[in-house]
């Protein structure tokens, strides 16, 4: 059975000194390009807000980074604005081979809903396609690695459990943001949505 790398947002907002920097993002670089050898296919994700983007703290009057709003698809972390299409801060770490990579998928694009997840956006409805392009391809075991544990890199790997993949985080090429004990509970959520967390 072919598996699939599956590396989450590896960019330079989501490093030290980005936008919205994970705490030691950039650690992960080396590991993950030693990996990659080891997968029938890897596959990128990549962050691409336009400036007007409603998950940014300021595009919301009196909005506060981190705080959390409703949406008409639940609720939503107002982030710094980060990976926005077009700067230099949505570009992938210069570090990781990105030559490896058998398809890139940008995700948060549109303007109006976040996207977290590599297969849906936050509605939970919205296909990014990346299931049917691992189906065509005959693809059924993921591994996620990447940007942030407890964000992206979940959501990805519970959305890939529900579409039936076997789906497993490698959390020694993960960082987590860790907001108010949300690694912790994405924890317990993989697990429960049948995510092996090696």
């Amino acid at each position: 059975m072919s598996e699939a790398l599956i590396v989450i947002d590896m960019q330079k907002d989501f490093c030290p000194g980005g936008a919205l920097a994970v705490t030691d993002g950039d650690a992960v670089v080396g590991p993950i390009n030693a990996m990659m050898a080891d997968f029938d296919a890897v596959i990128l994700t990549q962050d691409w807000h336009p400036a007007d983007h409603a998950s940014f703290a300021g595009n919301h009057a009196g909005g506060q980074p981190f705080a959390t709003v409703q949406m008409p698809y639940g609720p939503q972390v107002l982030w710094p604005a980060h990976c926005v299409i077009g700067t230099g801060g949505a570009d992938f770490h210069p570090d990781l081979d990105i030559d490896r990579a058998d398809l890139v998928i940008r995700k948060g694009f549109r303007s109006r809903i976040d996207s977290y997840s590599a297969f849906y956006e936050n509605d939970h409805q919205t296909p990014t396609g990346l299931a049917g392009y691992l189906r065509d391809r005959g693809i059924a075991k993921l591994a996620f690695v990447g940007l942030a544990h407890d964000f992206c890199v979940a959501w990805s790997a519970m959305d890939a459990a529900r579409l039936g993949f076997e789906a497993r985080v490698i959390e020694a090429a993960c960082r987590a943001i860790d907001l108010d004990g949300s690694l912790a509970a994405a924890r317990d959520a993989m697990r429960q949505a049948g995510v092996a967390l090696d």
